[in-house]
């Protein structure tokens, strides 16, 4: 337990350590923070380093160990019904447990306090739920994945027509926001597990495509929220979003302050998940008394380690991401948020852990074709110019549709052209790069530059996050291409050796 917890310690620190590098710098020499706000920064980094560690090793031994038993189980009973109901509970409770989908839900609420932030989280949760529902129906009755996407996805782009504006990059931010570091490992234990034992095969495109689906949910129950209230969203007055600050005084006291809140919200978001596990332990599990135990302090940890996050979020990343998003905002009338987001894009990817897991997958499923360091680059280079579009959009207020639809058609598109396997791969890794430093700091900045340039951070700011989601589909689909040409050349050229043999043979004889 204690090399797991170094491990995930060591990660989630790769992930953390080169954005507050990157604050530091940006306070020293462009756009200082206000008096305490690095502070409050660097101990919000610390408290976010050793959450995600806790998190992530209670996640392993729980959370995770809890997805993959149940996807045995369930499979094993051969009861579709069974199936598909479990199927949304869990994509429901671990959706609610989700930090990335927390901190979103925090940032829409301290933006637009309009918005009923237990009703936001519901709906999120339900359209994972549904969806996942979507996906194990899809490997079961064999339905072709690329049908699937493009039929949903106009069916996404075609209610977010009729929506409040402001509505539309809060929705796209949720889709984005729920393949986290807790709901990804989660849903593709369970989803490969029923995969392969119905289908016999592994690492097929059966295997893949369960977040890549499941992520569609949020998109349009929140759409659906937007469409049946008729609420018209506007941005709270600068004033109330930074209000906050100056009433915690005391750098301890700003901590402190915020833990009893943690603490509700983390027991209210854990329950259903812990709940869960105690049913399906009496009535299909019944696993022995030591691996109870493990999960269930798998759950200690958990609860404890995204304490720790959100306070850190809380307490430190978003006032320091506003704060700097607003100095940055008000130089050069915004135009420096560019290079700035260009910088953060290339970071924010490197950064992820996750991402260096998709990179290993796709060499291992391309056969050595696709080197992990031109994966790395190429997605290195492609978020960074979707956060670079992102600013651009919060400097010209720019319709986030001019963004979307463009970079959609064309993902879904590529999939007439891409080899199904890397179809699948690149819709569920379509949030690899969303993850924590995405959501707790990059649109935090984003929505404090749009503050500073005079802009409406609800159309304006929301969207980022699934801009940065919306990159992978393209670069892995395009690599995908590669492949597929790399094995037709190899065909083409083994065929021709063929000829020339059996040529050869004719001629002697």
């Amino acid at each position: 337990m204690l090399s797991n917890l170094g491990g995930k310690i060591r990660e989630s620190a790769v992930s953390v350590i080169p954005i507050m590098g990157i604050v530091i710098l940006l306070h020293l020499f462009l756009a200082p923070l206000p008096e305490g706000g690095l502070s409050r920064f660097l101990v919000g980094g610390v408290l976010i380093i050793a959450g995600l560690s806790v998190f992530l090793t209670g996640a392993d031994l729980g959370m995770v160990a809890f997805g993959q038993r149940v996807g045995g189980a369930l499979t094993r009973r051969r009861n579709l019904p069974l199936i598909l109901a479990s199927s949304f509970i869990i994509g429901f409770a671990i959706t609610i447990a989700e930090p990335d989908v927390q901190v979103l839900a925090l940032q829409v609420v301290g933006i637009a306090p309009e918005i009923n932030r237990a009703l936001l989280l519901l709906m999120i949760a339900s359209g994972v739920g549904l969806f996942l529902v979507v996906a194990m129906f899809r490997v079961i009755v064999q339905l072709p994945l690329r049908l699937l996407l493009i039929g949903f996805y106009f069916l996404v782009f075609g209610m977010s027509a009729c929506i409040d504006p402001g509505f539309v990059g809060v929705a796209f931010d949720s889709g984005g926001a729920t393949t986290g570091p807790i709901t990804v490992p989660f849903i593709m234990a369970m989803g490969i597990g029923v995969a392969s034992s119905i289908t016999h095969r592994k690492g097929d495109d059966n295997s893949f495509g369960f977040v890549g689906l499941a992520s569609i949910g949020p998109i349009l129950a929140v759409a659906m929220m937007g469409l049946v209230s008729r609420v018209h969203l506007e941005a709270a007055p600068v004033e109330s979003q930074a209000s906050g600050d100056k009433k915690l005084a005391g750098l301890l006291d700003t901590f402190l302050s915020l833990l009893p809140h943690a603490f509700l919200d983390i027991a209210l978001a854990l329950a259903p998940l812990f709940v869960l596990f105690v049913v399906f332990q009496f009535v299909f599990l019944r696993l022995p008394f030591e691996q109870v135990r493990r999960m269930v302090l798998g759950f200690i940890y958990s609860f404890f380690g995204l304490v720790m996050f959100m306070t850190g979020v809380e307490g430190g990343f978003t006032p320091a991401g506003r704060a700097l998003g607003i100095g940055l905002g008000g130089m050069a009338d915004g135009w420096l948020l560019l290079p700035i987001g260009f910088l953060l894009g290339a970071m924010v990817v490197c950064a992820e852990p996750a991402v260096w897991v998709l990179a290993e997958q796709v060499e291992s499923v391309s056969g050595g074709h696709i080197p992990r360091r031109h994966l790395l680059a190429a997605l290195s280079i492609s978020i960074a110019v979707a956060v670079t579009l992102g600013m651009f959009r919060v400097t010209t207020g720019v319709s986030i549709w001019w963004m979307l639809i463009p970079g959609y058609a064309l993902a879904l598109g590529l999939t007439a052209v891409t080899p199904p396997l890397f179809t699948a791969i690149a819709f569920d890794s379509g949030g690899v790069a969303s993850g924590p430093m995405s959501t707790t700091f990059v649109l935090a900045l984003t929505l404090g530059a749009s503050v500073a340039v005079g802009g409406n951070p609800v159309t304006d700011a929301f969207g980022m996050v699934a801009m940065i989601a919306m990159a992978p589909l393209v670069t892995i689909q395009a690599f995908g291409m590669v492949v597929r040409r790399i094995e037709r050349d190899r065909v083409a050229r083994r065929q021709t050796r063929i000829i020339e043999k059996s040529g050869a043979g004719e001629e002697r004889l």
